[in-house]
C-alpha cells in the first residue's frame, strides 16, 4: 500500500497548491480602464440592487442574486467561472452568453461600463 499512500500524498499536495494559486493575487485584481466611481453610478442606474445586496449602493438589498460584498476575494463568478477581470467584465455585460442557465439578464452595457462596474466590485 505504500504506492497508494504516495499517490494520496501527491494528490493532497496538488490540491493545496491549486487552492493557494487560485487565491493568490486576489488583492491585486484590477480592471484596466475601469473606474470604480463610474461603476458605482452604473450599478445605481442599472438598479442592480434590485437583485443583489451591494455595499455602498443605496437601497441595494436584493435577494434574488448573491450578495456582492467581498467580490474580489471570490475565486469563482457564479460558482463556476474564474474570477478574473476580463471574465467578470464579460459576465457583467452578458451573463447568459457565458452561462445560458443563469438567471442574470443580459445587461446590454458597453465594454467601458462593464469595466467600471468590475472595478467597483474589485475595490
Amino acid at each position: 500500500m505504500p504506492n497508494r499512500a504516495a499517490r494520496l500524498s501527491c494528490a493532497i499536495t496538488i490540491v493545496i497548491a491549486l487552492c493557494g494559486c487560485a487565491r493568490s493575487g486576489r488583492n491585486e485584481l484590477s480592471v484596466p480602464g475601469g473606474d470604480a466611481g463610474r461603476g458605482r453610478a452604473a450599478l445605481i442606474a442599472l438598479e442592480c440592487g434590485a437583485c443583489h445586496r451591494i455595499p455602498g449602493i443605496p437601497g441595494a438589498r436584493g435577494t434574488v442574486g448573491p450578495p456582492l460584498d467581498g467580490f474580489r476575494e471570490r475565486v469563482y463568478i457564479a460558482g463556476r467561472h474564474p474570477n478574473v477581470p476580463d471574465r467578470l467584465v464579460e459576465w457583467i455585460r452578458d451573463a447568459p452568453s457565458v452561462d445560458p442557465a443563469t438567471a442574470m439578464p443580459d445587461l446590454d452595457v458597453s465594454e467601458s461600463e462593464g469595466r467600471d462596474i468590475a472595478a467597483y466590485l474589485y475595490r
